[in-house]
């Protein structure tokens, strides 16, 4: 089971930043920390293949013919399988150290919310993207998802997304992300409950 710890809420997005499986989450759609062959073989990708069938591969191997690569600012979508969510959104972040990452990882986020909003969906829920084996510090991309997710809202008050949950693996990612956010913006709840 999911750990809700604090939402915040930016314009008319409300912000959860959750601590566990990114599997398991009720949204319209999960983010899947992608490569640009959509070929998912270890990570979140992996995971989310492994909890919600073989299905979301063949569809990604479906996508990647049609279209080609996927680019930072252009996610991919599939169906969930048998994931409690309706699609997976497939983002490609940034691998650390092959430059200009913090606006590759901007690109990533904000393409991904654009998707939900073609989709008409309301809620959202993402990995620490490319803070796994692509390197990328998380207490940075913290700071990137605060920063892109403050200003998507405020530009878009209508946006149909009205929640984004940011689900961390592990106490110690979960408090970085919680640390960020909380020295930048007052949370609207503070307590702990279970999702």
């Amino acid at each position: 089971m999911n750990t809700f710890l604090k939402s915040f809420l930016f314009t008319n997005a409300q912000i959860d930043i959750v601590e566990g499986d990114l599997t398991k989450e009720t949204v319209d759609a999960i983010v899947n920390a992608a490569n640009s062959q959509l070929m998912h073989g270890g990570g979140v990708a992996a995971a989310i293949v492994d909890a919600g069938g073989w299905v979301i591969q063949q569809e990604s191997n479906d996508w990647v013919k049609k279209y080609g690569e996927v680019k930072h600012n252009k996610p991919a979508y599939t169906n969930a399988g048998s994931l409690p969510c309706k699609y997976v959104i497939h983002a490609v972040g940034p691998v650390w150290g092959e430059g200009n990452e913090d606006e590759k990882l901007a690109y990533a986020i904000e393409g991904s919310l654009k998707l939900a909003e073609q989709l008409k969906l309301t809620s959202i829920a993402f990995p620490s993207i490319s803070t796994g084996i692509f390197g990328f510090p998380r207490k940075r991309a913290a700071g990137n998802f605060y920063n892109v997710l403050k200003r998507y809202f405020e530009n878009r008050p209508t946006s149909t997304v009205k929640k984004v949950r940011l689900v961390l693996f592990g106490q110690a990612a979960a408090q970085e992300f919680l640390d960020i956010f909380s020295d930048r913006i007052n949370p609207i709840q503070s307590h702990n409950k279970l999702h």
